[in-house]
């Protein structure tokens, strides 16, 4: 009877330690994933690793190579390494199969699809995450054409689960492969927003889910619910990084740039120090036009990445400053060092601005001829890919006249101490919109065209709703000798004004349709009329716009 009950007393304490040796796995593993989903990478890697430390399985190495696959830039090279090692462990790793196949996918290489295939046959369905995973390489990398076959998987993904309790994570990637189906079907949207819904009682942290709905309404534009359910996220969890991510592309929206900057600071705050997510806040703050934080930022990581988006973003801003020949090299460095998969139509518009950029400087004949025409043809590469990336024409435009402010031209102008003491205080806080209004007016005071030009910018980008930075542009750039960009600034001033403004800017209003009148007399005379008879209209005892509405009518 001894004997029995210790033998029983044993087995049952085995039984217990594999149980709780599993809940421990899963937990750690759960850990892990979470860290994922908030845009904490090097958390999740930090879990994984500790993993594999503890056990060196096929299994950990492919959630540790899995992390590098599925990150804001994947590192394919990472990715391969670990999925290898889990193989290594065990070859028969249907998991690290699958992880191999992905880097291939992701890489372009389209027989990946019938190779995932194949191993999620080998396995004869038997392991629920074997489907998900395949389903989430589809999903991130197979594009809309794969779109029903990771449903599929998913699907039976979640069947197969459910006698151990699907993870969260399997409904809402459900969710998000009916959205890769890229229609506006009230059906597909409905089948992703039920996989969300049925993510949510089973989720941890509601706030990923109800993310994941804010942008799915936000896909429908349906803006309202898509801001209830932002708010729902943040209150569910304010340390969820990715609903900032959100919240910031839906100000955006309503051209709310001071929000939204503040949107991407919080981004900032909540996700990782690690220098891949420090990069990809830089890249949303270029996205935002917010310049200065993007430069900060990628300055603070470039040496610390290897992806080579840097030199590509780098581009950008210097070309934003005007500075096109480091641009160029940037551009360059990128294109050298870049899978050819990863450079866009884009790319090749802002070598043709690069280039536009530099004719304006060359002195040589032959030489500018040369650059002008390859501006011509790589700018036409990306309006034939109908890219709207950048204005084109506008960005021509502004080369062509100089338009391109750089701070060393700005540095190169009259200053004052009041205008040095403002330069400090921006840039101590690039949002302090009364300092920028500030410095604005005292570089024109000084009169440093090129310092009003680009605090005026700066404020437009802050608040661009804000009617009056416009007109301060199109006068900076009128007595900079600007005419082109002068007439853009005048009529975004007249569009941006808005109908319950109209009488406090009515004598603003006046000058400004009078600037593009006199500006435009010469080559479109019926705009001239039009504006020089609204400048009249607005102000009848504005003598000029008198004088000129005659003159035109003659």
């Amino acid at each position: 009877m001894k004997d029995i009950m210790n033998l029983t007393k044993k087995v049952a304490l085995g039984v217990a330690v594999g149980f709780f040796s599993n809940f421990a796995f899963a937990q750690t593993l759960q850990e892990g994933v979470a860290n994922a989903d908030s845009h904490k990478y090097a958390k999740a890697k930090t879990v994984f690793n500790e993993m594999i430390a503890k056990s060196p399985s096929a299994e950990n190495y492919f959630y540790l190579g899995n992390s590098y696959l599925t990150q804001f830039e994947p590192n394919f090279e990472l990715a391969q390494e670990n999925f290898n090692k889990g193989l290594v462990a065990d070859k028969k790793s249907y998991l690290n199969r699958i992880g191999l196949a992905s880097v291939k996918l992701g890489k372009g290489d389209k027989s990946a699809i019938a190779e995932i295939q194949n191993i999620v046959k080998d396995s004869r369905d038997k392991d629920p995450e074997v489907l998900y995973r395949a389903a989430e390489a589809l999903t991130i990398f197979g594009g809309a054409g794969n779109a029903d076959l990771a449903i599929d998987l998913l699907n039976r993904a979640v069947e197969k689960s459910q006698k151990g309790g699907t993870p969260a994570y399997y409904y809402y990637t459900l969710g998000d492969a009916y959205r890769l189906k890229l229609t506006n079907s009230p059906q597909v949207a409905g089948s992703a927003m039920t996989a969300y819904d049925k993510a949510l009682p089973v989720a941890k942290n509601k706030a990923s889910v109800y993310t994941r709905i804010g942008t799915l309404w936000m896909q429908a534009q349906q803006w309202q619910k898509a801001k209830e359910s932002i708010d729902r996220a943040i209150a569910a969890d304010p340390t969820y990084a990715p609903a900032y991510k959100a919240k910031a592309a839906y100000d955006i929206r309503y051209q709310q740039n001071a929000l939204a900057t503040q949107d991407l600071l919080n981004y900032a705050k909540y996700a990782d120090e690690d220098p891949d997510t420090q990069l990809e806040i830089s890249k949303l703050f270029f996205t935002n036009e917010d310049y200065g934080n993007s430069k900060m930022y990628l300055d603070k990581v470039f040496d610390k990445v290897n992806d080579p988006i840097k030199y590509k973003l780098r581009a950008y801003l210097l070309y934003a400053e005007g500075d096109y020949a480091a641009a160029k090299s940037s551009m360059d460095q990128f294109i050298a060092k870049a899978e050819k998969s990863r450079v866009q139509a884009a790319d090749q518009g802002l070598l043709g601005l690069i280039s536009a950029g530099l004719a304006q400087k060359e002195t040589d004949a032959a030489k500018k001829a040369a650059l002008n025409a390859d501006s011509q043809q790589k700018i036409a590469i990306a309006k034939g890919a109908k890219d709207e990336t950048m204005n084109w024409d506008l960005e021509l435009v502004k080369i062509k006249g100089g338009g391109g402010i750089n701070q060393a031209a700005v540095d190169a102008g009259p200053t004052t101490p009041e205008i040095e003491a403002l330069k400090k205080q921006v840039a101590t806080n690039p949002q302090d919109t009364d300092a920028l209004f500030k410095l604005a007016n005292a570089y024109q005071e000084a009169k440093n065209w090129n310092g009003a030009i680009q605090s005026w910018q700066k404020m437009s980008g802050l608040l661009p709703d804000w009617a009056p930075a416009y007109y301060s542009q199109g006068y900076s750039y009128q007595q900079a000798g600007n005419n082109e960009l002068a007439k853009i600034a005048y009529e975004k001033f007249i569009s941006t004004v808005k109908p319950a403004d109209m009488a406090a800017n009515k004598e603003t209003l006046s000058y400004a349709y009078f600037a593009v009148a006199y500006l435009v007399k010469d080559s479109d005379l019926t705009k001239a009329k039009t504006y020089a008879a609204k400048s009249v209209e607005l102000n009848p005892s504005y003598q000029d716009a008198v004088n000129l509405n005659k003159s035109l009518n003659k």
